[in-house]
């Protein structure tokens, strides 16, 4: 097996988590906290599966590991998107739930 690949496996329990929650969080009421949630942490597990893909060498027209690589992009901004939106969701329910 390759230490990647693996290492990959293993991100999948703590950014699958955040998803699962977010959808349960969605389904329940659609607001735009909980939409933000649920893209920040799909985005995250996008993340992951890059890893994955990239680990097993699938997909390689996407050029995995290499700069100014569409794989690499693709990485890259799930990350950020991620990094961002989970939180920013996060913080508007906290907010909103403050205020109600």
């Amino acid at each position: 097996m390759n230490v990647t690949f693996l290492t990959a496996l293993a991100a999948l329990v703590p950014a699958g988590l955040p998803c699962a929650g977010s959808v349960v969080l969605f389904w329940r009421g659609k607001t735009v906290s909980s939409f933000l949630q649920l893209l920040g942490a799909g985005c995250l597990v996008v993340v992951v599966l890059t890893h994955a893909c990239e680990a097993l060498h699938l997909f390689p027209w996407m050029q995995w590991g290499r700069e100014q690589s569409v794989g690499h992009y693709l990485d890259f901004w799930s990350a950020v998107l991620g990094l961002t939106l989970f939180p920013v969701g996060y913080l508007l329910q906290a907010l909103t739930k403050r205020d109600a």
